[in-house]
């Protein structure tokens, strides 16, 4: 019987509240050399604009991506929650504040917030994930906001090849859910709902991995 999101999570929840400072660095350092060759990729030698987040706790760190992704020219859009289980995206530098969320465990960014429509301009986004899987499913940390976000964005980015396993079509703009190397499960091995969006790749400490 296939495990369900909630047992999937659980696991891997447990799993990383096992692993030592010393393995959470290395991994953010892993993390930050791929994902910034895949954004220099998708930016053609230019640069561009990316959405991502800060990883907390035992999550895969990302801090070390946003600052590489910055020091290499790019922008760098980080979320906010809003009421609603909506998100709006702030712009990021190294020097910008943060607080903690009103709505979510995280800590957010000060400055102006934006609609999901600045994802227009966006080239790529960097997600959170607890696990991904080969036929491109995802779970999240159970929150909802980016379940509701990226639907929002199948309107200004149309999706394609609609799937049969029972998840919407993906995104046309490239998305990839940062996970640990474990996390990254055979196909078919996530249950998808109709409301779900699949992710193009997984940016794990091992490299990028294609999914679909």
């Amino acid at each position: 019987m296939k495990a369900s999101k909630e047992e999937i999570r659980a696991s891997h929840r447990t799993r990383r509240a096992g692993l030592s400072p010393t393995m959470l660095d290395a991994a953010g350092a892993a993390i930050a050399r791929h994902g910034l060759t895949w954004a220099n990729k998708l930016a053609g030698g230019g640069t561009g604009t990316f959405a991502a987040y800060l990883g907390v706790g035992s999550e895969p760190p990302t801090l070390p991506l946003l600052s590489a992704l910055h020091d290499a020219g790019h922008h760098v859009l980080l979320p906010v929650c809003e009421p609603g289980l909506e998100l709006s995206w702030v712009y990021w530098t190294p020097a910008s504040g943060f607080v903690r969320s009103r709505y979510a465990p995280i800590r957010e960014p000060v400055g102006e917030r934006h609609g999901p429509e600045i994802m227009q301009s966006a080239l790529g986004i960097v997600l959170p994930a607890t696990a991904v899987d080969f036929s491109g499913n995802r779970i999240g940390q159970g929150g909802g906001y980016y379940d509701k976000f990226l639907a929002r964005l199948a309107s200004i980015w149309p999706g394609h090849n609609q799937p049969d396993d029972g998840g919407g079509p993906p995104l046309a703009l490239p998305t990839a859910a940062v996970v640990y190397d474990a996390e990254v499960l055979p196909a078919r091995s996530i249950p998808a709902e109709s409301f779900d969006r699949k992710v193009s790749a997984a940016l794990t400490p091992g490299g990028l991995i294609r999914l679909l």
